[in-house]
């Protein structure tokens, strides 16, 4: 046993980078962390996306493992983007930023075994070996090792003034040494440490879960979660309707209507809806075809026509969710002047996993043939459609992103966007004068000078048009009447917690 840990008041945190809250329903629902009970029944709920890499925690499975509550990390987001302790309950910088010390909470894995210091430090190894590299360390070097009896030192090559924020992406969660194989496989199941275990899963159709008692923020008040993947939203919303489930996910905006009134909960995000030009090879590495793109589309009606009031016409990249952006916003400069198109064919590749996606696909391709395109769209789950989308099979992409997803820092995504080693680099942009200014947001400490610095990158980007931002969204999550203390998460890491119920 180790001797009894130090009990530190809140740890050195990052000034907000996001206004708004989470918020819950339910009228005795303030909490996520509700107090430990007797608990009730199980959850059924339905995801969007299934998962495409058997749950591996360095991809796009990592997010629905947060949202589950089956993993976190040292750090998590609170409502204002501010890193706060989760499985570190506090920190400290040092060495000018190269380094730091996070002192860990009394907590246990989910197979039974303690959380360690060195268990931390080699479960953050593990990701900053991993091939690809979790977008959240994308350009980062980190290294991580134990010191003492209750603090890892997590060091980068160079300063990083947000590396608590870094670490609440959903891509760095903990795991216990059983969860990682010598085929560098790591196995969520059994060996996280959040207040729900993974304990069955049947391919990329459904999951469940039970409640972990020994959850070092308290006993979960549902018992377990029942868990289905369900790529067709109009299905999402019949599961809800016909009492199947008890929450569903990103709710179509066409099914609103035909939904109880009371079931309905639309909530403002930091996502928004892009179309992303590949600029690497064929017709879009001719910037003038760029900018004719962009002066063709009237991102006004899609906002109207395919989102009904849930969406707004983008300013950016960063919408209204983050307060701080429009009175930063710089005009992108540097444009090409729009060329002809002159019949020229292209396919516009998106997903039916968000239906609003074909929709605004095929008001693109009415305007772009209007402007003189030729358009083919290709459109299927998004499971069927990644690999081929990262390997630039496609013209363009019509894709949705929570632009605060990976770190709750804007310079972050920036860089795994949009630069030339990004790791979700849709648009495959390589431009040394954006990787500069990128570069130069990264290396800004104060949250205020860091803000300034990633909109004159956003400037330069969209300076480029390798990425026409359509429309700001509000997501809409279905519960059921009975449901209380669903997380409503701007960052959609987060939705159920310990307080979830029904």
């Amino acid at each position: 046993m180790r001797s009894p840990r130090r009990r530190l008041t809140a740890g050195l945190l990052l000034a907000p980078l996001l206004s708004g809250c989470f918020s819950t329903t339910g009228a005795d629902s303030s909490s996520d962390s509700g107090p430990s009970g007797s608990g009730g029944g199980r959850l059924r709920v339905a995801l969007a996306f299934p998962p495409t890499e058997n749950y591996s925690p360095y991809g796009q499975d990592a997010v629905a493992l947060s949202r589950l509550g089956v993993a976190e990390g040292l750090t998590r987001l609170d409502a204002n983007g501010t890193a706060v302790p989760a499985l570190a309950e506090s920190w400290s910088s040092e060495r000018g930023g190269r380094s730091w010390l996070f002192t860990l909470r009394e907590a246990r894995f989910q197979d039974g075994t303690e959380v360690t210091p060195g268990a931390v430090a080699a479960a953050l190894t593990h990701a900053a070996e991993a091939e690809p590299a979790p977008a959240a360390l994308s350009g980062v070097k980190l290294t991580a090792r134990a010191v003492g009896d209750d603090r890892v030192e997590v060091a980068t090559a160079e300063a990083d003034p947000v590396l608590p924020l870094r670490l609440t992406n959903p891509n760095l969660a903990v795991f216990s040494p059983k969860a990682y194989g010598k085929d560098g496989r790591v196995s969520p199941v059994g060996t996280a440490t959040g207040p729900f275990e993974l304990t069955e899963v049947t391919g990329d159709t459904t999951a469940a879960l039970d409640r972990f008692d020994d959850y070092w923020g308290g006993r979960a008040q549902a018992s377990g979660i029942d868990a289905r993947f369900v790529s067709d939203g109009t299905a999402r919303a019949n599961a809800l309707r016909t009492g199947d489930v008890d929450i569903a996910e990103a709710i179509p905006v066409a099914q609103v209507a035909s939904l109880e009134k009371a079931t309905v909960h639309p909530n403002n995000t930091a996502r928004n809806t892009s179309l992303f030009l590949n600029t690497r090879t064929g017709v879009f590495r001719d910037a003038g075809l760029r900018a004719a793109v962009r002066e063709a589309i009237d991102t006004s009606t899609v906002a109207k026509g395919v989102f009904e009031g849930y969406a707004g016409p983008a300013q950016g990249l960063f919408g209204p969710a983050l307060t701080w952006a429009a009175g930063k916003r710089i005009e992108p400069t540097g444009r090409a002047k729009a060329a002809s198109p002159k019949g020229r064919s292209i396919t516009i590749a998106t997903y039916s996993d968000r239906p609003e996606l074909p929709e605004t696909a095929q008001v693109l391709q009415q305007q772009l043939e209007k402007a003189g395109f030729k358009v083919k769209l290709e459109v299927r789950t998004y499971a069927r459609l990644e690999t081929d989308l990262l390997a630039r099979k496609f013209d363009a992409a019509v894709a949705s992103r929570n632009m605060m997803l990976d770190t709750g820092d804007p310079v972050t995504v920036l860089a795994g966007d949009f630069t030339c080693d990004g790791s979700y680099n849709l648009a495959f942009l390589c431009d040394r004068n954006v990787d500069r200014l990128v570069a130069a947001a990264g290396a800004e400490s104060d949250p205020g000078r860091r803000q300034d610095a990633a909109m004159k990158a956003e400037a330069a980007i969209l300076g480029t048009d390798a990425v026409i931002p359509l429309v700001h969204l509000k997501v809409v999550t279905g519960m059921g009447t009975s449901v209380k203390g669903a997380v409503l998460d701007p960052y959609e890491r987060e939705f159920v917690g310990t307080g979830t119920r029904r």
